[in-house]
């Protein structure tokens, strides 16, 4: 704590296959996007100031003890009480370059970027998994039933396949976490609807027409969960004309399950008419951000068709091979 300032950070994150039907004990892939980052910077408050918190991208600040109730105030209070401590004079300033309510974690990623900082600024070592937990607490604030993979890819900073493994009446899970094989480098044009949803609602259409028609819906997250398997080969082989078509299959069966929107199917439709190989929304849907597979040649082409599509802010970037 020698330190007048610490800043930590932590990334985005794109699910490429599997959302809602992972909530369903079936598989997704996703990968952080290490280019887009939520930032968590802490420094010493006067004493007995208490533990400030400032969000500008949410317009808010507030003294934590103040409003315990806040999901972000909850997390920083859990992450203290973990350390033993009690009372800390500390603002904790907090910033995203992700686009809030889009479907690519922003949530996750502050909430992470902000146990970081708290970690070093206390010189605690935490792993992976104990910041994805904590995070984790935070996210059924905000979404209500996530599914787990937002805060473990993040935490991870590492593409995953994520399993959540039922328990009929438990509150918690367990979930099977692997890194996945990328053989080829993914060339991706994300395109943002502007519609901003919040997670909870489409998860919530979505889980009261599951209990409308159980094995209506079931069969749809089978379909996707066979999707994901099959993502998961190409992955492994390159194949990317493959990863195309399994990333439309996927589309398709999202707007299904209905979690799709006008926008979202405006700019997918948009990529591939440019020449993508494959496009889907990524997220819980109903607006937020949709994703292209591009060759390096149709990149610039793909990124005009979008921004002539009316997305409101388009991103070029690569996911590496592991």
């Amino acid at each position: 704590m020698g330190v007048s300032a610490l800043i930590q950070s932590a990334p985005s994150k794109l699910i490429l296959c599997g959302e809602h039907a992972v909530v369903y004990g079936q598989p997704a892939l996703a990968v952080p996007l290490g280019d887009l980052r939520a930032y968590a910077e802490v420094s010493a408050g006067a004493p007995g100031s208490g533990f400030y918190l400032v969000a500008p991208d949410l317009g808010e600040a507030w003294h934590a003890h103040v409003k315990p109730e806040h999901p972000l105030s909850e997390l920083a209070l859990a992450v203290l009480a973990s350390f033993g401590v009690t009372q800390a004079d500390l603002v904790l300033r907090l910033h995203a370059e992700i686009p809030l309510a889009s479907g690519m974690g922003s949530g996750a990623a502050i909430g992470t970027a902000l146990v970081r900082a708290l970690a070093a600024w206390f010189d605690q070592e935490l792993p992976p998994v104990q910041i994805a937990e904590l995070v984790y607490a935070s996210e059924r604030r905000f979404h209500g039933t996530p599914s787990g993979i937002d805060n473990t890819v993040v935490a991870h900073e590492q593409a995953i396949w994520y399993v959540r493994h039922l328990t009929p009446g438990a509150q918690a899970f367990t979930a099977t976490i692997e890194p996945v094989v990328i053989k080829a480098p993914l060339h991706l044009v994300i395109g943002d609807t502007g519609v901003r949803s919040m997670t909870r609602l489409p998860v919530g259409a979505v889980r009261e027409a599951w209990q409308a028609d159980p094995p209506r819906y079931e069969a749809f997250f089978a379909a996707i969960g066979q999707v994901v398997y099959r993502v998961r080969t190409a992955l492994s082989e390159g194949d990317q004309q493959q990863l195309g078509a399994l990333f439309n299959e996927n589309q398709a069966l999202l707007e299904e399950i209905g979690v799709s929107s006008p926008e979202l199917n405006h700019l997918v439709a948009a990529a591939r008419q440019a020449g993508a190989l494959g496009a889907k929304l990524s997220g819980a849907g109903w607006g937020g951000v949709m994703f292209a597979l591009v060759t390096p040649d149709q990149r610039s082409t793909v990124v005009q068709a979008l921004q002539q599509a009316g997305a409101t802010s388009v991103i070029a970037t690569t996911v590496a091979s592991s």
